[in-house]
């Protein structure tokens, strides 16, 4: 059973200082299981990052709980070896997920580029 979706669109732009300050921005919202090595490039860099935030949105809205009561960096975004892209919840993120659909639930996550703006959409089945 679907228990909700989620949308989130950011422009890649607004993530240019946040690279830029890697260290305090992108430590503050992304897990260092996220973190990209320093030989990525700057604008990958930007287009990754939005991606995952958009991502970490959507799935707040998903859950219905907006960026309230865990920590962004509880969801973070990997991606398997052919770049399809996948939650890891854990934290408070797991435990407000698991008291609305139990211990069985599912998270899916699509992620996508284009020029200005990256875009996510999130799923989140309770039940087998």
């Amino acid at each position: 059973m679907i228990f909700g979706i989620g949308c989130d669109i950011v422009k890649i732009s607004r993530l240019e200082k946040w690279v830029q300050f890697e260290d305090s921005y992108i430590a503050r919202f992304f897990n260092e299981n996220e973190r990209l090595s320093p030989d990525v490039s700057f604008q990958r860099k930007c287009e990754s990052y939005a991606g995952k935030f958009a991502a970490k949105e959507a799935f707040s809205k998903a859950l219905g709980t907006g960026i309230s009561g865990f920590s962004l960096k509880d969801v973070y975004v990997v991606s398997d070896s052919n770049g399809k892209p996948d939650f890891i919840v854990t934290g408070d993120a797991l435990r407000l997920v698991e008291e609305r659909c139990g211990p069985k639930f599912r998270i899916h996550v699509s992620i996508s580029h284009e020029k200005e703006y990256a875009v996510a959409y999130s799923v989140i089945e309770c039940g087998d």
